[in-house]
C-alpha cells in the first residue's frame, strides 16, 4: 500500500519506517526543511535504538522517502496519517490541536481519490469529528473517511512495540476505512496481534485512559514507597507481592522520582480537561497529577536530607537527565525539578547523561556537563542516580568512592543493594527501602 505520514517526529518517523519495513511504500512529510534534509542524509531527529538502521534499510530499498511537499507525498496515498504534535496548551492544559487542524486543511487540498485520513496523534475525544468537518469545509467534493489509530509506543522500545504490539486499536465509522487499515496492518496478523475495532470516539479515549491508568499505577507505588520508608518496609518486595496478583501485574510498579516524558504529563492533564468539558470529574487522575508534581520536588529535598540538611556551596553530581533510559527526551523529566530544587538551595550541579545532554542544555541553566559517570562524580559531595541507564548499573564502587569528596549516594531508581553499598562505605539513600 501507499502511505503518507504527516509529521516526521517521534511517532511519524517510527511508524513510517516500520510500515515501510512491512513492505508498504511510505512518504514522511514535514514542514521543517532542515529535518527533512537531515533525514535524507541519514541523520535522525531523535535518539531511538535501531531507528537509524531501520530508516537506512528502507530508504535504500526504495520503500521510504522524505519530503516537505505534501502534494508530492500524497500523490498516490491510500492512507494519510496525521502524526503531528499535540502539546499541552499554555495556561489551561488542553491539548493544542492547531497542528492537527492545519494538517487536516493541507490534506483536504490534495485528496484526488478515496483516501483514509488517520489520526495517529494523541487527540481529545471528538477530534476525528472536527477533522472530518475541516476536510469537508475545505474540499466539499473530496472522497474520504477519517479514522483513529492511536499509538502505544514506549520511547526506547518503539520499534519493538510497533512490530510486536500488545494491541492495535482502530476507530472507524466507515467500513471502507476499516478495510484499508486492516490491510495496512495485515503483516502483524501473522503474529496474532490483537486488533480492536471500535467507534472513533472510543478509540480516541482508549489512548488517554491507558496513559492515565499507567500514571496512576506509578504514582500509587511511589506513595507506597513513602509509607515503606516510614514503617521500615521494602517497597520492592511490596511491589513484587502485589504484582504477582494477575489482576494487578508487575509492570509500572518500580518506585522512583515520578513520571515524565512526552505522554503521561500532557495526556493526564488533557484527560482532566476533557472530563471538565463534559461536566464530570476524574478525581483519581487529578490527584495523580498533583502527587507526581509534588514528588519530583520532594526528590530534591530527599537529596538535601541525605547531605545532612544543606547543600549550600556543595557540588552534587546528577547521573542521568532524561526521563527514562534509551531516549534523549527531556520533556518533564524529574531531573529538571530536582536540579531546580538543589540549585535554589545553593548547590553546584555537574551532570552526565549518555544521550540527553543536547536536549538538557536547552532546558537547564548553570549545569556543568561531564563525559561519563566517573568524571561527573569527581570531587562531588554526593552522587544522585536519577535515570537508570545501563552504564550506571554496574559502576566500579571502589573507584566511585575514591572520586567522591564525600561517600554519599542517593539512588532514586533502586538499582543497587543497600548491603553492597554500605560494605563499600557509602552513606546510601534509596526509595522506599
Amino acid at each position: 500500500m501507499r502511505v503518507a505520514m504527516i509529521g516526521s517526529g517521534y511517532v511519524g518517523l517510527v511508524s513510517g519506517a516500520c510500515f515501510a519495513d512491512f513492505g508498504h511504500h511510505v512518504v514522511c512529510i514535514d514542514v521543517d526543511q532542515a529535518k527533512i534534509d537531515n533525514l535524507k542524509a541519514g541523520i535522525m531527529p531523535i535518539y531511538e535504538p535501531g531507528l537509524d538502521e531501520l530508516v537506512a534499510t528502507n530508504v535504500e530499498a526504495g520503500r521510504l522517502r522524505f519530503t516537505t511537499d505534501i502534494a508530492d507525498g500524497m500523490a498516490d496515498a491510500e492512507a494519510v496519517f496525521i502524526a503531528v504534535g499535540t502539546p499541552s496548551r499554555r495556561g489551561d492544559g488542553h491539548a493544542d490541536l492547531s497542528y492537527v487542524h492545519a494538517a487536516a486543511r493541507d490534506i483536504a487540498r490534495q485528496i484526488r481519490r478515496f483516501t483514509v485520513v488517520v489520526n495517529k496523534s494523541t487527540v481529545p475525544v471528538g477530534t476525528g469529528d472536527v477533522v472530518e468537518q475541516i476536510i469537508r469545509e475545505t474540499a466539499p467534493d473530496a472522497d474520504f473517511a477519517v479514522a483513529s489509530n492511536p499509538e502505544f509506543l514506549r520511547e526506547g522500545a518503539a520499534i519493538g512495540d510497533f512490530k510486536r504490539p500488545d494491541r492495535i486499536v482502530i476507530g472507524v465509522e466507515d467500513p471502507r476505512a476499516r478495510a484499508v487499515l486492516e490491510e495496512l496492518y495485515r503483516p502483524l496478523f501473522l503474529n496474532e496481534a490483537p486488533i480492536l475495532v471500535t467507534g472513533r470516539r472510543t478509540s480516541e479515549l482508549i489512548k488517554y485512559a491507558a496513559n492515565a491508568f499507567l500514571a496512576v499505577k506509578i504514582t500509587f507505588i511511589n506513595e507506597i514507597a513513602d509509607l515503606c520508608e516510614k514503617t521500615g518496609a521494602n517497597v520492592q518486595q511490596v511491589a513484587r507481592g502485589i504484582g504477582l496478583d494477575k489482576r494487578i501485574g508487575p509492570k509500572f510498579l518500580n518506585a522512583g522520582p515520578g513520571y515524565g516524558g512526552s505522554c503521561f504529563p500532557k495526556d493526564t492533564l488533557a484527560l482532566i480537561r476533557i472530563a471538565e468539558e463534559h461536566e464530570t470529574r476524574l478525581r483519581i487522575v487529578e490527584a495523580t497529577v498533583e502527587a507526581n508534581d509534588r514528588r519530583k520536588l520532594a526528590m530534591g529535598d530527599k537529596v538535601i536530607a541525605a547531605c545532612g540538611g544543606s547543600v549550600a556551596g556543595r557540588t552534587i553530581a546528577i547521573l542521568g537527565l532524561t526521563f527514562k533510559p534509551e531516549t534523549d527526551d527531556m520533556r518533564d523529566a524529574p531531573s529538571i525539578d530536582i536540579i531546580n530544587v538543589l540549585q535554589a538551595a545553593g548547590a553546584r550541579i555537574v551532570a552526565h547523561d549518555p544521550e540527553g545532554e543536547n536536549q538538557a542544555r536547552a532546558i537547564l541553566k548553570d549545569v556543568e556537563y561531564r563525559p561519563d559517570a566517573y568524571a561527573a562524580v569527581e570531587g562531588a559531595d554526593a552522587a544522585v542516580i536519577v535515570t537508570e541507564w545501563d552504564e550506571f548499573r554496574a559502576l566500579d564502587l571502589a573507584r566511585l568512592k575514591s572520586l567522591l569528596a564525600a561517600p554519599v549516594i542517593v539512588d532514586l531508581r533502586n538499582i543497587y543493594r543497600r548491603d553492597e553499598m554500605e560494605r563499600h562505605g557509602f552513606a546510601y539513600t534509596a526509595v522506599g527501602r
